[in-house]
């Protein structure tokens, strides 16, 4: 076992698991009424503030660099999706404003492993094996983009479809879809309201801060979710990753991915715990890749999760469209054996540039997850 996970073990033999089982229901709840809060901050503000934050990200590429850009800052695809569930659910963003945000989501999320890589910036074989499996996690995610983001537009086919399974489970489109937990987290956010408006009645205001408390709420709860899901499964998802990967690769690879990644609720959890591993030359990127893959189907649940908590059914649609878009990806790169190669042979070829020259490592991760989307945003608003 290693010494990160022999460390976390020892201090979660400190909380009995029972307990700390029920502090992660606990934390989903409280991660609920800060999704609640998020949805109800966007209606108190009255359509015209609405109109006036969100009318740039019409633009799908706008909204595409806006989830980029948005992920990178909180270091957490499901938070980022999340809100923006939260934003679907209060009608601020329609499904089709969101869909490139989600795919966009899918894309900043993978800076962190790009960053643990850096760690082995020292010794050149072990620094191109972990560059390059970090960032064939980029390059999945960036062709995924390129090849569903101009389908969607013409067709609406991930939209659609989503939309489709949505009206089987919750009813027509349109309808007020009863959430199963929406009356749990109501009086909680009620609360919120409440006691917002005592200090002031200006909609505005209070609706501005209800966002900035859900958005809070929503980030701190996901951490904590997080470090105790990872407490409580660390040792099974090394042996779960050493078994898997010690028999090679394939689609139970993605499957283990997936489960992992569910279990510790962060898909970049997953996807680090690969980087060391492939340093090391204990796997080999081949190996490591269908894992990466499973972490991407696997985060989705979080944005499920939050549709729960949604008066519209728009919400659980683009919750569905963001696995929608995870599973087609891996179907056309994975599936498909002539593609297959492609994001393996790209992680490749920047790994042996960049052991040559170091610093193009940093500014491929600057330019790729923050100049071009800042750019791309200023030109686009």
């Amino acid at each position: 076992m290693s010494s990160s996970l022999y460390a976390t073990k020892l201090r979660a033999d400190r909380v009995p698991r029972w307990l700390r089982g029920i502090f992660v229901f606990l934390l989903i709840y409280v991660f609920l009424v800060g999704v609640s809060s998020l949805e109800a901050g966007i209606n108190v503000m009255g359509s015209d503030t609405q109109e006036r934050l969100f009318s740039n990200v019409s633009n799908p590429l706008a909204g595409l660099f806006i989830g980029i850009l948005g992920t990178v800052l909180v270091q957490s695809s499901s938070a980022s999706t999340s809100v923006i569930v939260g934003l679907v659910a209060s009608g601020a963003l329609t499904v089709d404003q969101a869909v490139p945000m989600i795919m966009g989501a899918n894309i900043g999320t993978t800076v962190t492993n790009t960053l643990v890589s850096l760690g082995h910036v020292r010794q050149s074989n072990e620094f191109r094996r972990a560059l390059a499996a970090a960032t064939v996690h980029d390059f999945f995610n960036l062709a995924a983009v390129a090849i569903l983001l101009p389908l969607e537009l013409a067709t609406g086919f991930l939209s659609n479809s989503a939309s489709w399974v949505s009206e089987q489970l919750v009813g027509a489109a349109g309808a007020e879809w009863e959430s199963p937990v929406k009356a749990w987290v109501k009086r909680p956010v009620g609360w919120i309201e409440d006691a917002l408006t005592a200090f002031t009645d200006n909609p505005n205001v209070v609706g501005g801060l209800m966002v900035a408390s859900g958005l809070l709420i929503v980030l701190g709860s996901l951490i904590f979710i997080t470090k105790n899901m990872k407490t409580l499964v660390a040792e099974r998802v090394e042996r779960s990753m050493n078994a898997i990967l010690g028999r090679g690769a394939g689609f139970i690879a993605i499957v283990v991915g997936a489960l992992i990644t569910v279990a510790v609720q962060s898909s970049s959890i997953t996807t680090s715990i690969l980087i060391p591993m492939s340093a090391a030359g204990v796997i080999s990127l081949r190996n490591a890749y269908p894992v990466t893959l499973g972490a991407n189907v696997g985060t989705t649940i979080t944005a499920l999760l939050a549709a729960l908590a949604a008066s519209r059914p728009e919400a659980l649609t683009i919750g569905l469209v963001h696995t929608f878009f995870n599973v087609v990806g891996i179907v056309i790169l994975f599936g498909l054996p002539f593609l297959r190669p492609l994001p393996i042979k790209a992680a490749e070829k920047l790994a042996d540039v960049a052991v040559e020259r170091r610093m193009l490592a940093v500014g491929y991760v600057v330019t790729t997850f923050i100049i071009i989307p800042l750019v791309g945003i200023a030109i686009l608003r």
